[in-house]
């Protein structure tokens, strides 16, 4: 007659032994799992970025055809940052669930050499006390062979601060007129932001297309907060102080003999719709026309400069 398989033992040794091995396996299972599951991550990941390589090298070679390369390159940008963020997160769960077991060896993702960090970063030394003793025998006659260097890369977040200019008033006793050393020299007239603020909010702008409004509500989240209508004023201050600045660079571009344009088309907000405006960008002054088109009439010309 078979034996039961539902019936335990009554000897508590052999079901205390018994849910040891039932624990460990489990354990095993559960590790095998989260390492099959890193695994898989990782492969996604890498086929992901295998994809991203040949888009770019197509680009390379064939130059950029269309605006649609552009954003297929920037979607598999996106989709290869998520695949590697969840890789290694399923990675280190498949350590953590293998470090558990004993049966199953961890799993380790393969990663690009990382490239040394720029010379030119300043670096600061943060000396760790050496032993005073020997760790063996507890002796005191140490001698130094050497020291092994691990470099952090840090960044000190960003820091508010107003400074205040104090210029001091005096009057003369003879002729009791008072003397007072000249305003400090602004960018903008009457203007309230510094050079290095007014330049961050310029380039986050027009480089880093981040509009005014999403700039004002990370620096309120900072503790500064600055108006919409402030910022886009001295924006436009900005602009029209950079002005001989711009005319100088239009001048020297324009000097070229042949200069090529590129009708490139971008979205831009407009009253309760997105509008579509045109910035042509002039490149390779060895080309042989500037091609214009005027929004309104929506022709093409082409000129010879």
């Amino acid at each position: 007659m078979a034996a039961d398989p539902t019936a335990l033992p009554d000897d508590v040794t052999v079901l205390k032994a018994a849910l040891i091995a039932e624990r460990a396996r489990a354990d095993a299972a559960q590790a095998e799992a989260a390492i099959a599951r890193a695994q898989q991550s990782d492969a996604e990941a890498l086929v992901a970025r295998q994809k991203l390589e040949i888009e770019k090298l197509k680009r390379e070679m064939y130059g950029p055809r269309s605006e649609r390369a552009r954003r297929l390159i920037d979607q598999l940008e996106l989709e290869l940052e998520e695949l590697e963020a969840s890789a290694t997160e399923d990675e280190l769960r498949a350590e953590r669930d293998a470090a558990k077991t004993t049966t199953v060896a961890a799993f380790s993702r393969k990663r690009p050499a990382r490239k040394p960090f720029p010379e030119h970063l300043p670096r600061e030394r943060v000396i760790v006390p050496g032993p005073t003793a020997c760790t063996c025998c507890g002796g005191a006659r140490l001698s130094k062979l050497g020291e092994d260097v691990t470099e952090t890369l840090e960044v000190i977040p960003r820091r508010w601060k107003v400074i205040q200019h104090v210029r001091e008033k005096f009057s003369c006793r003879d002729c009791e007129t008072i003397s007072q050393a000249p305003a400090p020299f602004h960018v903008v007239r009457r203007g309230w932001g510094g050079p290095n603020l007014l330049a961050m909010i310029a380039f986050e702008k027009f480089g880093q297309h981040q509009p005014l409004n999403r700039q004002a509500e990370r620096y309120a989240r900072g503790g500064v907060a600055i108006s919409l209508s402030t910022m886009a004023d001295q924006v436009g201050a900005c602009c029209a102080v950079l002005e001989p600045i711009f005319r100088c660079l239009e001048a020297h571009v324009f000097a070229a003999e042949r200069l090529h344009g590129d009708d490139t088309t971008v979205p831009v907000l407009a009253k309760g719709r997105t509008d579509i405006a045109r910035a042509p960008c002039l490149c390779s002054p060895n080309s042989n026309f500037i091609r214009e088109r005027n929004p309104r009439v929506n022709t093409r010309v082409s000129r010879r400069i």
